[in-house]
């Protein structure tokens, strides 16, 4: 019977069909943090309820804790609570912690992919709609709600509908100066930020093929601002290589023939999907937010586009919103915009090759009068590499700030906030009003974009340096 990938993972994870398309899904691996996490737990607690497979639940505390050098969980006073509260349910039920400055603690899902806990062909949900992250390796990965993380947590299943599927199908290779934080805002920008909704979303083609793991992670984990909150990759032998030798993935003989069943993990050729769309990679230029949603979107050197000449009076209204809250006028140039504050991190790109590519920038450079510059990296194990490289170094030299591992500035929940009214290039994966603080006005960028509106002390083109 012809199947795409997903069709293969999902059927061997039902435990029972419901009916009406509704499954029982088996669950293979579940990431908790402190935001979701001690409120779960404490629930199943409440209900009398034991966590049915400690073994396969892992947890790390990223979005509340400081990411201020030397801090430790009590810092962010605000966030002590959730801190403390993971650690002892975490304890109390037998899962494993990773705990601040422990080896492998980190960004949720910076850390489950480098250390192994995600390996093709699993089912991964996590209280966090980033969790597609994960689907880079070939895993079925999504985000689920507080009530689900309890239903995982006592049965180790979830009751989940069958979505439709889409595939994007990738050509070329992106040009220089162009990385994955680009092709995925183009993306968006060309479908539309509902596009993927109610769809899995398989991300194929040579172009795939040619993109590092990293770079499908950054994709991945913006397809949920697609619409889509399932969104993965084939595994091939990038995938393999990736993965071995990483803490939790087998040993041995046992790597060797789970490698064997990763790469037998495919789409039919004859496979059909819902909806297809294609993209060259060699037509993706390097990409920047203009307004408050991942979708409002132009290429670097694009101009602000005019709320008049939309067809949707809807759409005129919601653009109009947009440049009244980011405080820009329709027509203007980007290029040359003054900035702020520049964040580099989140789980869309704080591994150590996005800080490759900006410390690519940053090096010999200084950050421009007047802008506060942050690096937080996404793991422990990314931070000591970085350093261990000479990254840290170079960002220091340059003026900015190098900071302790965690979700930070991102989602703005442990007090790390753009002050309101000012302006930021952010690498973050969401420009939403208030996102990075009450009236922080955010331009989503790469990498080596946000370095190097950090060191013009304005919106530039990465390219020029």
């Amino acid at each position: 019977m012809t199947q795409t990938l997903f069709d293969r993972i999902w059927d061997q994870h039902i435990v029972a069909d419901l009916g009406g398309g509704w499954s029982l899904l088996h669950i293979d691996r579940h990431l908790l943090h402190d935001l979701s996490g001690p409120d779960a737990l404490a629930t199943l607690a409440e209900r009398g309820l034991e966590v049915s497979r400690p073994d396969l639940s892992f947890a790390t505390p990223d979005h509340a804790v400081s990411s201020s050098p030397g801090r430790d969980g009590s810092t962010y006073d605000r966030g002590e609570t959730l801190y403390r509260g993971l650690k002892t349910r975490a304890r109390d039920a037998r899962i494993p912690l990773f705990d601040l400055g422990r080896r492998g603690h980190g960004i949720v899902h910076v850390m489950a992919p480098e250390l192994g806990i995600t390996l093709p062909g699993l089912t991964l949900v996590c209280g966090d709609s980033h969790t597609c992250t994960n689907g880079a390796l070939g895993a079925i990965a999504f985000g689920i709600g507080t009530s689900e993380v309890v239903h995982v947590l006592a049965t180790q299943s979830l009751r989940q509908k069958k979505p439709r599927q889409m595939r994007i199908t990738y050509d070329g290779k992106l040009k220089p100066g162009v990385c994955a934080k680009d092709l995925a805002l183009h993306v968006i920008r060309t479908l539309g930020a509902s596009a993927g909704v109610g769809y899995a979303i398989e991300h194929a083609g040579p172009g795939i093929g040619a993109l590092p793991i990293e770079a499908r992670l950054t994709l991945c984990n913006l397809s949920v601002e697609l619409g889509s909150k399932i969104a993965f990759c084939g595994p091939d032998q990038q995938t393999v290589e990736y993965l071995r030798g990483r803490p939790f993935a087998p040993e041995g003989t046992a790597f060797e023939a789970a490698a064997a069943e990763w790469l037998s993990l495919a789409t039919d050729s004859d496979a059909r999907f819902d909806r297809e769309e294609r993209f060259d990679l060699r037509e993706v230029p390097p990409t920047i937010t203009w307004g408050t949603s991942p979708d409002q979107a132009v290429p670097i050197d694009g101009v602000v586009p005019d709320p008049r000449e939309h067809s949707d009076e809807a759409q005129r209204q919601t653009w109009q919103a947009a440049l009244d809250y980011i405080g820009l006028a329709p027509g203007a140039r980007l290029l040359g915009t003054p900035v702020d504050w520049v964040f580099i991190g989140s789980c869309a790109n704080s591994r150590l090759s996005d800080l490759r590519e900006a410390a690519g920038i940053a090096k010999g450079r200084r950050v421009a009068q007047g802008v506060t510059a942050w690096v937080v990296p996404g793991s422990v194990e990314v931070k000591a590499a970085a350093e261990a490289e000479g990254l840290a170094d170079i960002f220091r030299a340059a003026g900015f700030e190098w900071r302790e591992p965690g979700c930070s500035m991102c989602v703005a929940a442990n007090g790390e906030t753009v002050p309101s009214g000012r302006r930021a290039v952010s690498t973050s994966n969401r420009n939403f009003v208030g996102r990075q603080g009450p009236g922080a006005r955010t331009h989503i960028a790469s990498p080596a974009t946000a370095a190097a509106a950090a060191v013009a002390g304005c919106i530039a083109d990465a390219r020029e340096f």
